[in-house]
């Protein structure tokens, strides 16, 4: 456990080069290709692949929600359903973003513990192997797919 991280002593999100606290899409599709099967579930994040949209992130979610301004300030106002161009689209055609707890609950007893390093975050396998990367969520990918 690492002190002064979050209630449960994982920390949150890093970002590191790219925007909202994702993993990077080459792990993903990797993972994607090799150990992980995605059940979409609400919170889940998602990218739409080469149509010009990875950059991206969409959440799945019951309501929309969407930030409005209106002459008193900003508000949030909840939604049913946007219209969009994108009706719906089959899961096999999005590419899912796993967020750190979920990495890590694939690992299960895999994982031994998670160090902050002068370079970001390094996951420790039971077995003794460790995957380092700048990036915590990074960090559980290499780990995953090494096991698989």
């Amino acid at each position: 456990m690492i002190a002064g991280q979050g209630a449960d002593g994982w920390p949150g999100p890093v970002r590191s080069g790219h925007s909202r606290g994702v993993l990077r899409l080459d792990l993903a599709r990797e993972l994607t290709a090799h150990c992980l099967v995605w059940w979409p579930q609400r919170g889940d994040r998602f990218v739409v692949p080469d149509r010009e949209m990875d950059d991206e992130v969409f959440v799945v979610s019951d309501l929309t929600v969407e930030v409005q301004e209106v002459p008193s300030g900003l508000v949030l106002g909840f939604n049913g359903t946007t219209e969009w161009a994108l009706d719906s689209l089959k899961t096999e055609q999005v590419l899912w973003l796993p967020r750190e707890d979920q990495l890590r609950a694939a690992l299960g007893d895999r994982l031994a513990r998670l160090e902050r390093t002068a370079a970001g975050w390094s996951v420790v396998l039971a077995d003794g192997r460790s995957f380092a990367d700048p990036d915590v969520e990074s960090a559980y990918a290499l780990a995953l797919l090494a096991t698989a």
